[in-house]
């Protein structure tokens, strides 16, 4: 039921319902009841090979989920102003929890990329990724409205700490998002063609020192383009479970990928929705991913403010760039990486991120979002 607000509603949540993108926040909660149903799915074995309780890890997501929602909401009443300080706060305190985690954080799986604080378990670099975007967004800005601030500078050092920050647990894919972000972002604030091609150079550059400097990333690579060359029992399962499924899918629940693949509910359940609810929804997983980042995109590319445009661009760029790093890893079509699939994969760190970050995007991109945002 649509709520009763008049366009001439001054009240908070008047101008609110008025200037929010419906479309987008529909296809959100589409995404997270998704995840809702994936996660029921494809947690409980999990759970038992665990030692856990059959339906203990669903459980914990689908507690979080309120919570998500309303963060995201929540975040979506800020206007511009209020969202570059609290991208910039919150950054600050990403940075500090991600020069602890080396030396406080838990080793899981030969990474050290997760801190335990009381009971829970949080991985820093989820949340430094959207507070990045809006960080650097208002540095670029910055620099482009008071020339004498060293704008694009300060991006790239902020940008170097990063990285530097990331490949010490290691995390290269996060690495990768992170760079991408700022690429975007520089390339929308205006970086000359020589320099972008000079950027790409590096990009794989960079890659390449990864595969020499890092053994898992060898492994993986050589996986991907050598069947012989290492371990692809997960992939060959992820692959089985698309084929198994058909257009239609096995039905909720019926599915046997979940039984066998140790990360099902997390990198690997896409691999669960094609085997139960089959390819027609993977396609409209895909479709609903594809529809927030371009309407974002769109909405944000009509914005005035510099500000709005970079850092709304740039919160996009890793939505969309994360959901298709884990839906191509899922089918073999780069070499497996362990990335969560926005607000579907299990994570709590993930989610409530995602939620902040995407509450975010909602509120730079709402109509007229650019005033008030001069920082």
């Amino acid at each position: 039921m649509t709520p009763s607000y008049g366009r001439g509603d001054t009240s908070i949540i008047g101008r609110w319902w008025w200037t929010i993108d419906r479309w987008t926040l529909a296809a959100l909660f589409v995404l997270m009841a998704f995840g809702a149903v994936l996660i029921v799915a494809a947690s409980p074995a999990v759970s038992e090979r665990i030692g856990l309780a059959t339906f203990s890890l669903a459980k914990r997501q689908l507690v979080l989920q309120p919570l998500a929602i309303a963060l995201m909401l929540g975040v979506s009443l800020f206007n511009p102003r209020w969202i570059r300080r609290f991208g910039v706060l919150g950054l600050i305190g990403s940075l500090v929890l991600l020069i602890l985690t080396p030396f406080v954080g838990t080793e899981i799986k030969g990474a050290v990329r997760w801190i335990d604080l009381g009971g829970f378990s949080i991985q820093a670099s989820e949340f430094a990724k959207p507070c990045f975007a809006v960080a650097t967004g208002w540095m670029f800005a910055l620099g482009q409205e008071h020339r004498q601030f060293p704008g694009w500078a300060a991006a790239c050092a902020l940008w170097a700490l990063m990285v530097a920050l990331l490949l010490m647990q290691p995390d290269l894919g996060q690495t990768v998002v992170i760079s991408t972000i700022f690429g975007v972002e520089f390339f929308l604030a205006g970086l000359p063609w020589f320099l972008v091609i000079a950027f790409a150079i590096a990009g794989l550059a960079g890659i390449g020192g990864a595969y020499f400097l890092f053994p898992h990333v060898a492994q993986r690579i050589d996986s991907f383009l050598d069947p012989a060359a290492g371990d692809r029992y997960q992939i060959d399962r992820s692959m089985e479970a698309f084929a198994d499924g058909g257009l239609f899918g096995l039905g909720p629940g019926e599915g046997r990928v979940k039984e066998v693949l140790p990360d099902a509910h997390a990198d690997f359940v896409f691999a669960v929705c094609g085997e139960e609810l089959g390819l027609l929804a993977c396609l409209l997983l895909v479709a609903l991913f594809a529809f927030v980042m371009l309407r974002g995109f769109g909405r944000a590319l009509r914005e005035n403010n510099l500000f709005v445009l970079l850092s709304a661009a740039g919160l996009f760029t890793q939505f969309g760039l994360q959901a298709l790093i884990n839906m191509s890893s899922s089918l073999h079509l780069i070499p497996t990486k362990g990335m969560t699939l926005p607000f579907v994969s299990y994570g709590g760190s993930s989610l409530i991120a995602l939620s902040v970050g995407m509450g975010m995007a909602l509120a730079l991109t709402r109509r007229n979002a650019g005033q008030g945002g001069q920082p």
